[in-house]
């Protein structure tokens, strides 16, 4: 099953998203993306290789990968935009989220 709009890649994360499918070490279906309850704010985002497609996930397939979601993370993850910035000091995979409310200083956590 899939919901419109529940999650968007930008180019540079679909692309990066091909990258560490092509390197893994196991074989992939895709990447897993859910939310874990943790730092300053409240919540993280958690993204993880997906060998299979669990109970009850969401899959997303956008710019030519697949993004299986977690389902306790939907009500949090809709309408978001996953893209991935590499710079001097950080590299990794950023969402642009309607639903948060705020974030903690670093960064890492956010609440809803």
């Amino acid at each position: 099953m899939a919901i419109a709009n529940l999650i968007t890649l930008t180019d540079a994360a679909a692309d990066r998203v091909k990258h560490l499918i092509a390197k893994s070490d196991e074989p992939v279906l895709g990447l897993r993306v859910g939310v874990d309850t943790k730092g300053c704010s409240g919540m993280s985002y958690v993204v993880e290789y997906a060998k299979e497609q669990r109970k009850l996930e969401d899959v997303v397939e956008d710019k030519g990968v697949k993004i299986f979601i977690d389902p306790t993370a939907v009500m949090f993850l809709l309408g978001s935009e996953m893209d991935y910035v590499e710079d001097k000091f950080h590299s990794g995979f950023v969402f642009n989220n309607p639903n948060e409310k705020g974030r903690c200083g670093c960064g890492e956590s956010f609440h809803i």
